[in-house]
């Protein structure tokens, strides 16, 4: 007979690992996949002091929590992560794909080495602790969610190198879908504009929310709770790129 499953807490007993956890969209994942029972690990590579106040967070819910510096570029950086997970809280159920950069340039202006350094942390990032996941992943019938982008999906003329490195995780995410089944399921969530209440994008926001037909733009926690939709839902489900963008790709 099947463990019965707590509503409250739907990820009771998983651990999960989030990569870029300490800020943003980041963060608003772990604190919501810990809401739902799971030991979180979050890694961070600059944000040390708010990697420690997101651990002071996630603990609030009565998990268990660490943050591990980790550069998902590289591979000994992403062994040591892993192994750490691992030996802090016991196993790894879930690998949520979430460190990654974001970047404006004009396509004419845009040098090899920014195309380098975005694919790297975006695209590499993720195959990377994917592939070194994955054997733990497949010893508890674990789940890969990656975060990719309506970026990913649409094409914005300022923004290609993030663009192309997004449509490959989009790729990615079905390739690993079909190379990982049956043990671990595989899916994608691409947000669409995600208002962080930074001064700086208000103006861009605001136009944007117009654009889009749920007439607002969206909140971290819309991302946050999509990322527990594929953390908790069937094992069926596999290969999908959910789009969280208020219909704005329509």
């Amino acid at each position: 007979m099947a463990e019965a499953v707590d509503k409250h807490q739907p990820l009771k007993g998983k651990t999960a690992l989030i990569t870029g956890g300490a800020r943003r969209l980041g963060r608003a994942i772990a604190l919501t996949l810990a809401e739902a029972g799971a030991d979180v690990a979050i890694t961070f590579l600059k944000s040390s002091r708010e990697a420690q106040h997101t651990v002071i967070d996630l603990t609030s819910f009565g998990v268990r929590a660490v943050a591990l510096r980790c550069d998902v570029t590289e591979l000994k950086s992403v062994r040591s992560a892993l192994k750490e997970t691992v030996k802090e809280l016991g196993g790894l159920d879930i690998l949520v794909n979430n460190a990654a950069n974001y970047e404006t340039v004009e396509f004419e202006k845009l040098t090899l080495e920014q195309w380098d350094a975005i694919f790297a942390s975006n695209t590499r990032g993720p195959f990377l602790v994917s592939q070194q996941a994955a054997k733990w992943l497949r010893q508890r019938q674990g789940r890969i969610i990656n975060l990719g982008s309506l970026g990913g999906l649409r094409p914005w003329g300022s923004n290609a190198h993030y663009c192309s490195s997004k449509a490959a995780v989009h790729m990615l995410t079905k390739v690993m879908a079909k190379a990982l089944a049956p043990e671990i399921s595989v899916n994608c969530v691409a947000p669409g504009m995600i208002d962080m209440g930074e001064k700086s994008a208000s103006a861009f926001m605001k136009r944007m929310a117009t654009e889009t037909p749920m007439r607002r733009n969206g909140k971290s926690d819309d991302v946050a709770q999509a990322v527990l939709f594929f953390a908790t839902a069937p094992q069926f489900i596999t290969g999908q790129i959910l789009a969280v963008d208020g219909g704005l790709g329509l």
